[in-house]
């Protein structure tokens, strides 16, 4: 008669009879593991039996089981069936007379030979299901005596972790940024004057112009004046809104842009000649898209915004598509409201930057970051030791102030990820122009976020491009995969 003794039968047998009778106690359990081959779980391990003294008309079946964590599932697998002296010659015995096994689903069968040293190695394999994740892996004991009758039983449990989930460590790896021999950098503003109708005279007295010329020499004088500052140049560039002909408007901008450069160079004669420039670019068509967009209601804004995008060659025809459209109101809008800002001269400030000592770089760094090279904002932070509150706040003032340089983007996503803070340096790299490092660390944030396509493409690009943090990272994403 085929039996399959389970532990859950025998303990119907009472507690009390278990406690007297179990051999686990006895039993000595090594070279346990548990671990995921492919589609397999596979379990192995080794049983002590020598300090065993089994009772001669006994069998102990040992039946290793997985155990989820919440105990919803579990999976019994092949067992270790342990006889006594009589009771294995009376099994041996049953099966030569039926030909059919006492026991199903046995590992492996072996008599007790007390006190002698004794050991049963034990591998088995079951289909894998993600529920063996965080198991625990219990041997169940189940004692018979002659007459199969239930004699007892103990539950061992081996581990409660025997099959943890694959844990990656990626690696990420801050930049050392390109050193800046000299420190070059820009102001760029606009200065919307106010003209009388066919001038092009700088007059400082008519409607708002004194308060526009005002912050045009401030934003000169807070360059001029800063002593750690040298200006290197004074670029004005003149624009025009399209009303009236191309050829008018663009010698409109050009005579405006020379006025202005004229009458700004007099207030400033202690700037060199040499460094003022001046262009003129006439009628600003991207410009006036740009403004159109700030004005979603505007009626047709899409018959508007196409005669804009298809405006490639005439651009006075285009202007006279615009002002055909019906109603009317349509072109008095653009004229009255998104035409008046095309109308300006943008300038820009060059200059170069001392080199600071670090106890300079600590006060610009929150007051005048951009004045600051990375290289020197790097050294901050590092002052301040990694990981400290400063440190942190230095690497956020390095990626604002160069919000498109990889380096500065990529250093700063990484202090984010060592917080636990995925989503922020998702934020800091997501559609940005990256570089093969900054592509590593975003693609380790994706997976973090559990976005695991999204890291294996950035992972293998940032591998095809010799990153070797990557090759390793793809690696470990990989194995997280292979878990899902």
């Amino acid at each position: 008669m085929k039996r399959h003794i389970l532990l859950a039968t025998m303990l119907l047998a009472g507690m009390s009879a278990f406690a007297q009778t179990g051999y686990m106690k006895d039993i000595e359990v090594s070279g346990r593991e548990v671990r995921r081959v492919g589609d397999e779980v596979r379990v192995t391990m080794r049983f002590d039996l020598s300090d065993v003294k089994m009772k001669r008309q006994h069998t102990t079946q040992l039946v290793p089981v997985l155990v989820s964590k919440d105990g919803r599932n579990e999976l019994e697998l092949p067992s270790v069936v342990v006889n006594g002296r009589i009771r294995n010659r009376a099994i041996r015995r049953q099966e030569a007379l039926t030909g059919k096994p006492v026991y199903e689903h046995v590992q492996t069968t072996v008599r007790r030979k007390n006190g002698e040293a004794q050991t049963v190695s034990y591998e088995a394999t079951a289909p894998f299901a993600r529920w063996m994740y965080d198991s625990r892996l219990e041997v169940r004991e189940a004692v018979t005596g002659c007459a199969d009758c239930g004699e007892g039983g103990e539950t061992s449990t081996l581990d409660p972790l025997v099959l943890a989930r694959f844990v990656p460590d990626y690696r990420l790896t801050l930049q050392e940024p390109v050193p800046e021999p000299v420190k070059r950098r820009d102001e760029v503003r606009s200065a919307r004057l106010q003209y009388r109708q066919d001038s092009y005279t700088t007059d400082p007295k008519f409607k708002d112009n004194a308060r526009e010329l005002a912050d045009v020499q401030a934003s000169i004088d807070a360059v001029k004046d800063n002593k750690d500052l040298t200006i290197t140049g004074i670029y004005v560039t003149g624009y025009a809104s399209p009303e009236g002909t191309v050829a008018y408007n663009l010698k409109l901008s050009e005579r405006r842009a020379k006025t202005f450069t004229d009458y700004v160079k007099k207030q400033n004669t202690g700037i060199p000649a040499s460094l003022w420039h001046v262009d003129w670019k006439g009628e600003d068509w991207e410009g006036l898209r740009e403004e159109v967009q700030k004005h979603p209601r505007l009626l047709k804004i899409d018959e508007v915004l196409a005669i804009i995008d298809g405006c490639d060659g005439d651009r006075d025809a285009c202007e006279e598509q615009l002002k055909a459209l019906v109603p009317p109101q349509i072109y008095e809008r653009l004229l009255n409201e998104m035409y008046g800002p095309l109308r300006r001269n943008e300038y820009r400030i060059e200059y170069n930057v001392r080199n600071f000592n670090l106890e300079e770089a600590r006060q610009l760094l929150r007051k005048s970051p951009k004045l600051l090279s990375l290289n020197e904002m790097y050294q901050v932070a590092g002052s301040y030791g990694k990981g400290t509150a400063e440190y942190n706040e230095a690497m956020d003032i390095a990626a604002r102030t160069y919000p498109e340089n990889p380096v500065a983007l990529g250093n700063a996503a990484v202090t984010k990820l060592e917080q636990n803070e995925v989503r922020a340096a998702i934020a800091l790299l997501e559609g940005k122009q990256l570089d093969a490092s900054a592509k590593n660390t975003l693609g380790v944030a994706y997976a973090k976020a559990g976005e695991y396509a999204k890291a294996k493409a950035l992972l293998e690009a940032s591998t095809n491009e010799g990153n070797t943090d990557a090759r390793t990272n793809l690696e470990q994403l990989l194995k997280v995969m292979e878990q899902l």
